[in-house]
């Protein structure tokens, strides 16, 4: 196994643990909301988790189809909240959190390009769509705030 897939897996695994304890965190804030306005953060909550788990299903195969690697059965932290402002904020924190350490993983993969050969556009692509969509929950969740 060459370096950089050494490299690569753990934080692959990182970020596996990350959209797991993501999603969970979604569905389990997505219970607490109430009053007159809840039903469409729920639903919204709902569907930025079901996101969550098809970037878990992909780094999985990044990790053990892609790279030979092992895939964790980990899961990050996770951060309580209870009103629908604090749940919203504490979940856009987390959004950017994770794109930030995304693009160091992006970065990696796009600077060894060439020592991955035939892993090389299966992982940018997947690592760029992923930050793109966790972007796109980090404009949803602003607009929710009305930041």
């Amino acid at each position: 196994m060459s370096d950089i897939k050494k490299e690569l897996i753990p934080m692959l695994n990182q970020a596996l643990e990350l959209e797991h304890a993501a999603r969970i965190q979604y569905l389990a804030h997505a219970e607490l909301l109430k009053g007159i306005n809840a039903e469409g953060v729920i639903s919204r909550l709902k569907e930025i988790a079901s996101d969550e788990q098809k970037h878990e299903e992909m780094f999985r195969e990044l990790v053990g189809s892609y790279l030979g690697g092992e895939p964790t059965m980990g899961l990050a932290q996770t951060h309580r909240a209870k009103e629908t402002k604090e749940i919203l904020e504490v979940n856009l924190k987390g959004e950017k959190d994770a794109i930030d350490f995304y693009k160091q993983i992006y970065q990696k993969v796009t600077d060894n390009k060439k020592s991955l050969q035939y892993e090389f556009e299966a992982l940018e692509h997947q690592i760029r769509h992923v930050i793109i969509d966790e972007e796109e929950h980090v404009v949803e969740l602003s607009l929710l705030l009305g930041i």
